[in-house]
């Protein structure tokens, strides 16, 4: 069988050489013709073949088409370039799932994705997890823990599901070190340092994970040319050995699953396993009171209980997170007291919800590159009765596959008496748009000079990599 890797660029090396490696015949396809010379020397060595779509008539019998779950092409338009051939198709993850069958079996894994939240909901999961030294992979890059230590495997690399096996690699390229095999030191022995693992993805997972978060779909944004959409692509989530999903998510777009560990949490139904019974918010630490009801394990015994957390959480969409990480660590069988002390310690992250102060400011910053409408009104209803803030609205655009809707954002920010600053691109767009007075910096750092300046606290929303607003 020939086996097809479309998209080179999301990965898609990594896979194609992974299959090679298990002795399949891979092509490959680079669909973005963003193949770098050293990959497509990788590529070589590897004997896979690089091909165009319309040389698939060179080709016959069986042909697996592994494709990222966002491409642009449909199976049909795939087919049409050699409909004689028997076609099969696996997505990105799926693959990854089969590459990694078997791997981590005595180790704890967890998969997040959703729409919003997924970074936050990792390192969540970090803290909780910390004596298991978690090997990680999230929007942050690829790090290891190790006794607390962090170690960094990689800084740029993406959540695409082939990264999960580059995480992997790297890690096993840590615990044993060439120079030292080739000294006979460790010889063949795999000086793992990780007992668990926690992977981000985007667009689904690869069903690796003991545990499958979904945390939301906030917007259903579409996908792939409009051809499927966010939801479709998480719908993946439910490979996992057991499922934790936002209950409203599950009701709405999952409501035909058939599995036998699924387990759910919200804000407010106590229809669902895991349900927040009180909320005490605070900008510094909110208090939670939880039930949990009929919780479904992954050693497959089921449990009842209530919790009481305290943490960092500000807003409701913090909470719902810390709900879904809550209810991702029952079902693992974690202890109500390790939860607990987690969540405690856990007090945000950079490039994400964090608070500081400066002078006499205090200041929320939300810096996301996924930042869309309903993750700013989320933000922005945090503070909007209180009279002593400002609200900055700024960032970039072209830096993920969600845009902002400029209408929906400036209907909103219109309905609020809070002084709000521009800034960035997205502040110079939707400028225009507002009906009410408002101020515009070009230089981002200004706002925060406005704020100290006038004694004013500040909630910063900005849509854009933290690496790169942390320069200023």
């Amino acid at each position: 069988m020939n086996n097809l890797v479309i998209d080179l660029t999301h990965g898609g090396v990594k896979i194609a050489i992974s299959l090679a490696k298990k002795g399949k015949n891979v092509l490959a396809y680079d669909l973005y013709n963003t193949l770098k010379s050293i990959d497509a020397k990788m590529l070589q060595v590897y004997d896979v073949e690089l091909i165009q779509l319309e040389e698939l008539t060179n080709f016959k019998g069986d042909m697996n088409v592994i494709y990222p779950i966002h491409m642009p092409l449909t199976f049909d338009e795939i087919k049409s370039f050699n409909p004689q051939l028997n076609y099969t198709f696996q997505s990105h993850h799926e693959i990854i799932g089969e590459i990694l069958n078997g791997w981590g079996e005595d180790i704890l894994k967890v998969e997040v994705t959703g729409v919003k939240g997924k970074t936050t909901s990792v390192f969540m999961l970090k803290e909780i997890l910390s004596d298991e030294n978690p090997l990680i992979l999230s929007s942050l890059g690829a790090l290891l823990y190790e006794n607390e230590r962090e170690i960094v495997l990689k800084k740029d690399i993406s959540i695409a599901p082939a990264n999960i096996k580059e995480t992997i690699d790297l890690a096993y390229k840590i615990a044993n070190p060439i120079c030292k095999i080739a000294d006979g030191v460790v010889e063949s022995e795999n000086l793992r340092k990780y007992n668990s693992a926690i992977f981000e993805s985007s667009l689904g997972v690869s069903g690796i994970g003991d545990v499958g978060l979904l945390l939301n779909i906030v917007e259903d944004y579409p996908i792939a040319k409009g051809r499927s959409s966010a939801s479709e692509a998480k719908k993946q989530v439910f490979r996992c050995g057991c499922v934790c999903i936002q209950k409203e998510a599950l009701d709405k777009y999952y409501s035909d699953q058939n599995h036998d560990r699924i387990n759910t949490f919200s804000l407010t139904d106590s229809t669902s396993n895991l349900f927040a019974t009180g909320i005490e918010y605070g900008l510094d630490q909110t208090i939670l009171e939880i039930t949990y009801n009929d919780v479904k394990t992954i050693n497959d015994n089921v449990i009842s209980g209530e919790i009481k957390l305290k943490t960092f959480a500000p807003g409701p969409h913090h909470v719902s997170n810390v709900l879904g990480v809550t209810l991702t660590c029952l079902s693992l069988e974690i202890e109500p007291d390790r939860i607990m002390n987690g969540l405690e310690n856990y007090k945000g992250i950079p490039g994400r919800t964090t608070k500081k102060t400066i002078e006499n400011s205090i200041i929320i910053e939300e810096i996301n590159p996924g930042l869309n409408t309903e993750a700013i009104k989320e933000s922005v209803n945090m503070i909007r009765d209180l009279k002593d803030y400002y609200i900055s609205i700024g960032g970039d655009y072209g830096i993920t596959c969600e845009e902002i809707d400029e209408e929906k954002l400036s209907d909103f920010l219109n309905t609020i008496n809070t002084d709000i600053i521009l800034t960035g691109e997205l502040g110079l767009s939707i400028e225009p748009k507002l009906t009410k007075k408002t101020i515009y910096f070009k230089n981002y750092a200004d706002v925060y000079d406005m704020a100290v300046k006038n004694n004013k606290n500040l909630l910063f929303i900005y849509r854009s990599d933290y690496r790169k607003v942390s320069q200023r």
